[in-house]
């Protein structure tokens, strides 16, 4: 199979779909691979890299969609993009579909095979390739909620972990999984006053015994979300339903009770967000401010630390990548239900039902798609 690896388009996105160390491994198993010149030159990777491990250079995105048999990406294609993908295509990266319709409706336009990163599950009912990017941008969300809570960028004054004799900074994590629990590392090991609310009592269970009197753990409820959230600093929100549109669990209306220069964190805005106030910011604008609350929303964290962020990505989508090229999509797919789970849109039909539940799509269940 001859894999292209694009140089990523989306504003202040430097992480790149294949280190060289991929793509020796993947023309290793016997595939070919076609990387966009300069692709991954902003975090080290030299076209002479790319070369010496076996991939030869395309010169644009364009030669790259119009040769390969998958692409291999980080983020959601840009409409430039979608344009260039063809019908029999794989397309390989994350889609965040539900809040999205533009997208899924280009993508079942395009005829290709889309594969979500963010939906392919483990036989731990784990989310293996979403979940290194949720720990890069779980313990982002702090730094950067920290920095905004400086009075230069908008904040209330707060040094997070406060000095002796003077109260550290309320931090509320709504959402214990995998982003939820990197933030609550880092937010305690700053010297924050903790406090994580989850629905699933077994989880916040967990995060008691490990961090005892560290930090208080709630149940998810209206009333606990309200009183919690109108009294922190920071609010990370860190919610994620695999596939779905987030909840809107934190209000309008708790916002403009919230105190003057706190700080909203949204981590979920990939899927939309958790906050009604929150949309989407970028690396260069990454905050704005609502009933005086600064909204931190960028969508894609983990490109800001983008050379840790594209190994970490790798070491968990490579395997998956190979089984693709190795076997061909269709096989590939109905040997492992965990990367079926992955399948998202297949041959202008849509295959995963949270996102036809959110956009009130038409739904088709993958197998089905498949075979027809």
């Amino acid at each position: 199979m001859l894999i292209g690896v694009p140089r990523e388009i989306k504003s202040f996105e430097n992480r790149v779909g294949m280190t060289p160390a991929s793509v020796r491994e993947i023309i290793a198993a016997g595939n070919r691979v076609l990387v966009e010149r300069n692709a991954g030159h902003t975090i080290g990777f030299d076209d002479t890299d790319y070369e010496a491990a076996g991939a030869k250079i395309a010169a644009s995105a364009a030669d790259v969609f119009a040769e390969a048999d998958m692409i291999v990406k980080v983020k959601e294609p840009q409409p430039v993009e979608i344009e260039m993908l063809r019908e029999g295509q794989i397309l390989f990266t994350y889609l965040h579909l539900a809040p999205d319709e533009a997208q899924t409706q280009g993508l079942m336009d395009s005829g290709c095979t889309a594969i979500a990163y963010e939906t392919v599950t483990d036989s731990r009912c784990g989310l293996p390739l979403l979940a290194p990017m949720s720990e890069v941008a779980g313990r982002m969300a702090v730094q950067a909620g920290a920095t905004s809570l400086e009075i230069t960028h908008g904040g209330r004054g707060v040094l997070l972990g406060g000095v002796p004799g003077v109260t550290p900074g309320k931090v509320v994590v709504i959402g214990g999984g995998v982003v939820g629990s990197n933030s609550i590392f880092v937010a305690t090991g700053m010297g924050g006053h903790v406090t994580v609310i989850d629905r699933d009592i077994r989880r916040l269970a967990e995060i008691d015994a490990q961090y005892k009197s560290l930090i208080t753990t709630r149940f998810s409820n209206q009333a606990n979300i309200e009183e919690a959230v109108l009294s922190a600093d920071l609010v990370i929100g860190a919610v994620l339903v695999p596939g779905a549109e987030a909840p809107k669990l934190v209000t309008t209306d708790m916002v403009k009770k919230m105190k003057r220069g706190a700080v909203i964190v949204d981590v979920a805005i990939d899927q939309g967000g958790c906050c009604e106030t929150s949309r989407p910011t970028t690396h260069d604008e990454p905050t704005y401010v609502v009933d005086e609350v600064v909204h931190y929303c960028v969508a894609n964290m983990p490109g800001g630390v983008a050379r840790t962020s594209t190994f970490a990505l790798n070491n968990a989508t490579l395997p998956f990548a190979l089984k693709i090229a190795g076997n061909g999509v269709k096989e590939a797919l109905n040997d492992d239900p965990h990367l079926m789970a992955g399948l998202n849109i297949h041959a202008g039909k849509l295959t995963y039902e949270a996102v036809a539940t959110a956009q009130n799509r038409e739904y088709t269940p993958s197998e089905a798609a498949l075979v027809s």
